[in-house]
């Protein structure tokens, strides 16, 4: 399994967070039809948000990460910084 964390702060970070809130449909229907999809997680912080998406490898995490990139661009009215990215395999899991 491959993890990828998108935290979002800063610019346009507490409208994304919300917009995701209210659009959980879309949200899903995105993320979920990422090829080898597993789990998806968001979650607000003090400075925005952050997301945590789980696929069965790298590949699938790389195009969550592209799919986020292009959901946000489409649908966030405002400019919103780009996330900072944590990635890896798992080495543990239950």
């Amino acid at each position: 399994m491959h993890v990828v964390i998108r935290s979002y702060s800063g610019q346009g970070a507490s409208e994304l967070v919300d917009l995701l809130g209210r659009r959980e449909e879309d949200v899903r229907s995105v993320m979920s039809a990422v090829p080898g999809f597993v789990r998806y997680a968001a979650f607000r912080t003090a400075g925005g948000g952050t997301t945590v998406t789980v696929c069965q490898d790298k590949a699938g995490t790389d195009e969550s990460s592209r799919r986020a990139a292009e959901w946000v661009k489409e649908n966030v009215s405002t400019t919103v910084d780009p996330p900072t990215i944590t990635e890896g395999s798992t080495f543990l899991q239950f």
